[in-house]
């Protein structure tokens, strides 16, 4: 029998163990799992979210036409052959608590949840049939030791299984460090577009590639235009862009 199918079958009879079924019991009791949009206890059956605030969530469902409100966002700035938000995120409201969650609390569950949900939707589009890899916006080495995790990847990665292609975590560089976007107003924001502050770090096996560019929200497009405009430096790339949120009034 293959070794890991052979280690695969003694974790479940290990998980069968009523013991360790106790145990896990005992942990759920101390350190009970809530939901990430309304901190309510999660039933055995439900997952990062309750199933009240999942109903909740406000899809976009805008995915499937090519003229969309994110699309919108890079005309006239970056080609783009693609660009999509899985939701919409409103001030104080369930998107807001769980985008919180994963970017500040370490809760990357949140991301691995977004990143399958909508890979569902992608999977169905034709234009993203040939996407060669999926590419995060990068974090700065000093945010990323500060914070300790890149809180795209967990959505970035679930996106990359489901669609069955590389996620490519280093590709992108971001050379200058700055504060949290959150607290610039927009002008601020959209200055960012015209900075150099991203570049690639590509070699001959990247070119002639269509890559999906995924971030957590999309606020003016800024940050994601200018990590378009590097990727672009890749002789025949091509993008596409996918993030979990997008800004709504």
């Amino acid at each position: 029998m293959d070794t890991n199918v052979q280690g695969i079958n003694v974790f479940l009879i290990f998980m069968e163990y009523t013991p360790f079924k106790m145990l896990t019991h005992l942990i759920n009791l101390f350190f009970p799992r809530v939901c990430a949009g309304c901190d309510s206890l999660l039933l055995s059956n439900e997952n990062v979210i309750c199933t009240n605030c999942r109903h909740e969530i406000p899809v976009t469902n805008h995915f499937e036409l090519p003229d969309n409100e994110a699309m919108k966002k890079f005309y006239g700035k970056i080609p783009v052959e693609f660009a999509a938000a899985f939701v919409y995120y409103h001030k104080k409201g369930i998107v807001q608590e769980m985008i919180h969650r994963l970017k500040y609390k370490g809760n990357e569950e949140v991301g691995t949840l977004f990143g399958l949900w909508f890979a569902n939707e992608l999977k169905k589009l034709p234009i993203l049939k040939d996407v060669d890899a999926v590419v995060p916006v990068p974090l700065h080495p000093r945010k990323l030791r500060e914070r300790g995790y890149n809180q795209v990847d967990s959505f970035g990665m679930a996106l990359a299984e489901s669609l069955t292609t590389d996620y490519q975590r280093h590709l992108l560089l971001r050379k200058i460090y700055s504060k949290t976007q959150t607290r610039k107003n927009l002008l601020k924001r959209s200055e960012i577009g015209n900075r150099d502050i991203f570049d690639v770090d590509f070699t001959e096996k990247d070119h002639h590639k269509h890559y999906l560019l995924v971030d957590d929200v999309l606020t003016t497009g800024s940050t994601l235009e200018a990590c378009g405009r590097a990727l672009l430096k890749i002789p025949g790339a091509r993008i596409s862009i996918v993030t979990i949120a997008m800004s709504h009034s």
